[in-house]
């Protein structure tokens, strides 16, 4: 199921971004790469107050972000957004805590979710994707092995 974000709505939800830095977007647009790409999602993504001469839209490998510029809200991006994916809207899942676009979503069959859970979410797929875990194939070596293994590397070439 791909996600509608409403970009300034979940930054300041998340630990260590602000929306007074300079690079939040894009610093969120990292951290969304990560989350796509381990749990095989897509995500659109709108923000306020784009700068003059911005494109209005760039990819992100999974993420598609949109600027939206000045006169426009991302608010109103959005629910323009649910409008176009009409019947496939149910399929899509808006993460904003602004009332009004969650509004918008339940009236066109989306799922919900607030900000703040998405931003719950996100931080716990980004600390599993910073720990490595065995695959079926990969097993951990005991304590044993490992002192073994030390001892062989440790050894002269010309001892036994």
């Amino acid at each position: 199921m791909p996600y509608l974000i409403d970009g300034h709505n979940l930054i300041p939800k998340i630990t260590g971004l602000s929306l007074n830095e300079v690079d939040d977007e894009i610093r969120l647009i990292e951290l969304l790469q990560i989350f796509c790409q381990r749990k095989r999602k897509k995500v659109e993504i709108f923000f306020d107050k784009a700068l003059p001469g911005q494109p209005r839209a760039r990819n992100f490998g999974a993420v598609l972000a949109y600027f939206v510029r000045a006169g426009q809200t991302a608010d109103a991006a959005i629910q323009a957004r649910l409008r176009q994916l009409g019947r496939a809207t149910p399929n899509w899942t808006v993460i904003s805590s602004d009332h009004s676009v969650q509004a918008a979503a339940h009236a066109a069959k989306a799922h919900v979710l607030s900000s703040e859970a998405f931003a719950r979410l996100l931080s716990q797929t980004l600390k599993e994707a910073h720990s490595p875990t065995p695959t079926e194939n990969e097993t951990l070596l005991s304590p044993d092995e490992v002192n073994e293994w030390l001892r062989i590397f440790k050894s002269k070439p010309d001892e036994p």
